[in-house]
């Protein structure tokens, strides 16, 4: 007796992920490429397509949405972007503009100049005869030429700021700057905005050459 077989029906993994999560499927077929289940004939390449495709896009069981999985899930609702405006206290020093300062304002307290102390390279806080505070910086220069134009640099960039630090031309070769806000008696932020903006100042064309011992 002749048998007939019907043409295989070929069905995709998308079918197969509708049935209840409890399903059990057995494949059984006769080559590598295919497999069967039932009278359904799947083939492995729609298989394996439909099957990475489908990582992370299901959407959860009426189980999963009864335990409240998504109220342990942390992270945040919202993922707008800002682009925020530096203030000054993340700005450099020499990036600040000097303001004008009150007579009746206080002066720095000498807690708050050391904490200013660290964003300036190469100063130091000293005090005058009456107690008042300041700070310096010394350079080391090649002649008195070079002490010249350093003087000429620092005027420059003070003029700029209308701040301007005390400049003296102690030997040929060295250089010695002072600041401090005299109508307080002491110190404020212009010191050291101004400070930083001398630090900024190209210096190494100035500064005595190294000797090179063979």
């Amino acid at each position: 007796m002749a048998t007939t077989s019907s043409p295989p029906c070929y069905v995709s993994v998308s079918f197969l992920r509708h049935l209840p999560p409890s399903t059990t499927v057995q494949f059984f077929g006769f080559s590598p490429t295919q497999r069967k289940l039932g009278g359904l004939t799947i083939a492995r390449n729609n298989l394996a397509q439909d099957f990475l495709g489908d990582f992370g896009a299901r959407d959860p069981y009426p189980e999963e949405i009864a335990s409240q999985f998504g109220d342990k899930v942390l992270g945040n609702q919202s993922t707008e972007h800002k682009i925020l405006i530096p203030n000054a206290s993340v700005l450099s020093l020499s990036q600040l503009e000097c303001s004008p300062v009150s007579s009746s304002q206080a002066p720095l307290s000498a807690d708050d100049a050391t904490k200013l102390l660290h964003k300036v390279l190469g100063w130091s806080i000293v005090e005058n005869e009456a107690g008042d505070l300041k700070i310096r910086c010394m350079w080391k220069v090649r002649d008195f030429g070079c002490g010249v134009e350093l003087i000429n640099r620092i005027h420059k960039v003070a003029e700029a700021s209308g701040h301007y630090p005390s400049l003296h031309l102690e030997s040929p070769t060295q250089v010695r700057a002072e600041l401090s806000t005299s109508s307080i008696g002491g110190l404020s932020m212009n010191d050291f905005i101004m400070a930083a903006k001398i630090d900024d100042i190209k210096t190494s064309d100035l500064s005595p050459k190294k000797r090179v011992w063979a």
